[in-house]
């Protein structure tokens, strides 16, 4: 793999841990299953190895895809890019999802993870 190909992977990584930790506090009692993808997609998201509801499982899938198609190389922070790419609601979305699970990525120790979204 190259080195792109490493960072959207690593990137994606993140974004599932990410939304895992937020679906995990928000949407207790919801009903879950494994994350699969189609396509290009599917290379990224498949060996995540997390459950999700429908509802997370779409914002991941969707931000996957845009992270995929990024023309910038290197990617920057999405808060610094000069293309938002991310239509609302899930724009909206995501930025919740990243409030939520950042502090808790800290508590967990996970520092490095956050680094490129701050």
């Amino acid at each position: 793999m190259e080195n792109n190909d490493n960072a959207i992977i690593h990137d994606i990584g993140i974004l599932g841990k990410f939304i895992h930790i937020y679906c995990s506090g928000k949407h207790q009692g919801m009903s879950k299953s494994r994350v699969k993808g189609n396509g290009k997609v599917a290379q990224y998201v498949n060996s995540l190895d997390i459950e999700l509801c429908d509802d997370c499982k779409k914002l991941l899938l969707y931000a996957a895809s845009k992270r995929i198609i990024c023309p910038y190389h290197p990617k920057p922070a999405c808060k610094d890019c000069a293309t938002h790419c991310y239509a609302e609601p899930n724009r909206s979305k995501i930025r919740q999802v990243m409030r939520y699970s950042g502090m808790r990525m800290i508590f967990k120790g996970s520092i490095s993870y956050i680094k490129k979204f701050l």
